[in-house]
């Protein structure tokens, strides 16, 4: 996803269609935690003018991480939409929008898109009803405790005190 200043000059006051798929595998090397990446699909318009160049992308795939629980692989799909601007000749402007200022002739978009994609990795993620085996859920005296057997299960050292209310409520009712 590269262009030359010349070649999208051509394309002024024009929109400049984009559907292309880009390779973005090299994120894997920057997070480790990511096992895979979809071949990434890239739509959207660029808005060119003598003095900046406005990218309207949305970017979709697919990322494999691994369950924070089970370390199962889990399939995260990535939906962003992004305007990305860069300024020509050193121009100064101010606005909402990603600014990037162009170094040499040529606009390079993956890794910005290497970028977003890094910030769109989520803290950690849980996989929904898996069936593989991952993580064990036991071991030596541990185990894993899901949230409806805790709020079920009574501590044994307060199951006496349950008892003591049992008994007072009996002997109310004489």
């Amino acid at each position: 996803m590269k262009w030359t200043i010349n070649q999208l000059q051509k394309n002024r006051n024009k929109e400049l269609q984009i559907d292309e798929y880009v390779n973005a595998e090299e994120i894997m090397k920057v997070d480790q935690s990511i096992r895979a990446v979809s071949p990434i699909h890239v739509t959207g318009h660029a808005d060119i003018d003598s003095s900046k160049i406005s990218f309207h992308l949305n970017i979709k795939g697919q990322l494999t991480l691994p369950c924070s629980r089970t370390l199962v692989d889990v399939h995260y799909p990535i939906n962003v939409d992004t305007i990305e601007t860069f300024l020509l000749n050193g121009t100064i402007y101010e606005s909402g929008e990603e600014i990037h200022q162009v170094k040499g002739d040529v606009i390079d978009l993956s890794p910005i898109i290497n970028e977003i994609l890094l910030l769109e990795v989520p803290m950690q993620v849980i996989a929904e009803d898996s069936t593989e085996k991952g993580a064990p859920q036991s071991g030596n005296d541990w185990e894993v405790i899901h949230e409806m057997d805790k709020k079920n299960k009574v501590d044994p050292r307060l199951a006496g005190l349950a008892k003591f209310f049992d008994q007072n409520d009996q002997s109310s009712d004489t």
